[in-house]
């Protein structure tokens, strides 16, 4: 498959990715959270170099099957649950994604997992101009905030990358903790917009299904692209036998007219449910025992069409 060919700038359309990579470590235990000693050939996972290149290898594989299918690699890709900016770096730079010219975005998080969500933009696309991260009043994952000026029209976009907390603890328990985080989410979206800036994509693990009292807030700025792929019964995750829509793409209400959602359902992504009848996505580890897979999250595809 060669990238070189997938590389034709077309700004009359955007491809946008997003991706849950489930716990993406890279194998030296260099921190002190608890997921990075797991992680780590001493760990309790015996996560080793080996493993971790077969997964940076799944992924720029999926990257470049997306890029086969849609004739055209994604100008930009969200991603979540990535330790640090070396396993991003290694990813575009150490694989056969090195060809497409990506560049990371990345900034730590005081998450308590040592989880964050990141960027990765084509070069040859975008120019950056600017980059933060949206801090949240508990130890969680930031949004990240990340505006590229498309070299192709000269138009400025902003992209929003987040991470919900999830519903540990119980989901009445941490709803409060998502609405805090769609609030912080909906302050962005308003200040961006107060500025002009329409061009808005915000993207994520939202660790809730569209219909989720947590997004209520958000309804008044941002218009969810996948509640139709919800109403469908299609999801990102599967359990006990049943998809969930957990990762979505939110715009502005006037641009969610000219998107597409898909999900993207990558043959080598998925396994067969050895409980419920049909497939679900393969993952790393299932349980303590190393499965060689990539995520449990589907990745997800948002095409604009200008």
């Amino acid at each position: 498959m060669g990238v070189q060919v997938l590389r034709a700038e077309r700004p009359d359309s955007l491809l946008v990715m997003f991706w849950n990579l489930e716990n993406f470590f890279d194998y030296r235990n260099d921190s002190t959270s608890v997921s990075d000693e797991e992680f780590s050939a001493a760990g309790t996972r015996h996560w080793n170099k080996n493993r971790f290149e077969t997964k940076c290898r799944a992924v720029a594989k999926s990257v470049l099957w997306v890029g086969s299918d849609k004739g055209r690699l994604p100008d930009v890709i969200g991603v979540a649950e990535v330790e640090n900016k070396w396993v991003l770096r290694h990813l575009v730079e150490e694989t056969a994604l090195r060809k497409a010219g990506y560049r990371v975005v990345h900034f730590d998080s005081p998450d308590v997992r040592g989880i964050d969500v990141g960027l990765l933009y084509r070069e040859d696309v975008w120019e950056k101009v600017k980059a933060s991260p949206v801090r949240m009043p508990f130890a969680t994952r930031d949004i990240l905030l990340v505006q590229l000026r498309h070299r192709g029209d000269g138009r400025t976009w902003s992209f929003l990358v987040n991470h919900f907390p999830s519903k540990y603890g119980g989901v009445e328990e941490s709803l409060e903790r998502r609405r805090v985080t769609a609030g912080r989410l909906k302050a962005v979206g308003d200040s961006l917009a107060a500025r002009g800036d329409s061009l808005v994509v915000a993207m994520g693990d939202f660790n809730d299904t569209p219909e989720s009292e947590a997004f209520e807030e958000l309804d008044e700025t941002f218009v969810n692209v996948g509640g139709e792929l919800h109403r469908r019964g299609e999801g990102t995750i599967r359990f006990e036998g049943k998809w969930e829509l957990i990762d979505m793409f939110f715009v502005p209400a006037w641009l969610s007219e000219c998107c597409e959602m898909s999900l993207e359902k990558i043959p080598f992504l998925l396994t067969k449910d050895a409980v419920y009848a049909g497939e679900k996505p393969l993952r790393t580890y299932s349980g303590p025992r190393y499965a060689g897979g990539v995520s449990d999250h589907l990745p997800i595809l948002l095409e604009v069409r200008l």
